[in-house]
């Protein structure tokens, strides 16, 4: 099997490291990934400029572009045979609920679905730095898994994040709905040395409280959270509603 490895923290992250060594237990790996950080771009395509890929090694790219990008200059250009299975992460730092709208680790997962592909995102909740060694063996078990049952025999798209709490291995694992992590809204204005200002947009999780089969809920209790996405975001319970609009003529 071969494997497409690739993350939005950039090809020289820790995470990316571990996930290819995950990655090599099951297959071939090849790493094509972004030359620097490219955090929170979701599923940006680059489109208005040139791309390049620079060889870093056998098997090793690194790409100046999105993590979409990466995946779809792999898929239709860097790899053939194409790829059987896409891997993005580990993300430093988690992707919960509404995070999945944002994050270049989960559009990467995303993009390998729309091109035909199975797709897994990891992700680590808690403390973000190092990526200790149960971070890393738990992803290997979900893969396993995943692999074996037969879940990735098609063009999906999964979602896990692993908890890393106070340097305590994982409870388990949990199947998982997403949840509602909402941001306090913040813009922080700033002036630089010439009189202009500019803006910082950010802020902690101000999500209330989330229980059941909910991801956020399943890694504050200790366990992986693993979560199936579809690409089709129809928000069906409003169809009937726009059925009965009258619409002008």
């Amino acid at each position: 099997m071969r494997i497409l490895v690739t993350n939005d923290d950039g090809v020289h992250a820790q995470g990316i490291e571990c996930l290819a060594r995950v990655a090599a237990r099951f297959g071939e790996v090849v790493v094509v990934a972004p030359s620097h950080e490219m955090s929170a771009v979701s599923h940006g395509l680059t489109l208005h400029r040139p791309l390049r890929a620079r060889e870093m090694g056998p098997r090793h790219f690194a790409v100046d572009g999105t993590p979409a990008d990466c995946v779809y200059i792999a898929v239709h250009h860097l790899l053939d045979p194409r790829p059987d299975l896409v891997l993005s992460g580990i993300n430093h730092g988690p992707n919960l609920g509404f995070d999945v709208l944002y994050s270049g680790t989960v559009a990467a997962a995303r993009e390998a679905t729309l091109q035909g592909l199975p797709g897994v995102a990891f992700s680590m909740f808690g403390d973000r730095h190092p990526v200790r060694p149960f971070v890393e063996e738990w992803a290997a078990r979900v893969l396993e898994g995943l692999l074996c049952s037969g879940q990735l025999a098609g063009a999906v798209c999964v979602n896990v994040n692993v908890p890393n709490l106070d340097g305590e291995p994982p409870r388990g694992v949990r199947v998982t709905r997403l949840g509602r992590q909402i941001f306090a809204p913040q813009v922080e204005r700033r002036t630089d040395p010439r009189g202009l200002d500019y803006f910082w947009i950010g802020s902690d999780r101000v999500s209330p409280p989330e229980e059941g089969d909910i991801d956020a809920a399943a890694v504050k209790e200790g366990f992986v959270s693993v979560t199936p996405l579809g690409t089709d975001t129809t928000d069906v319970e409003s169809l009937p509603r726009l059925g009965s609009v009258k619409w002008v003529s």
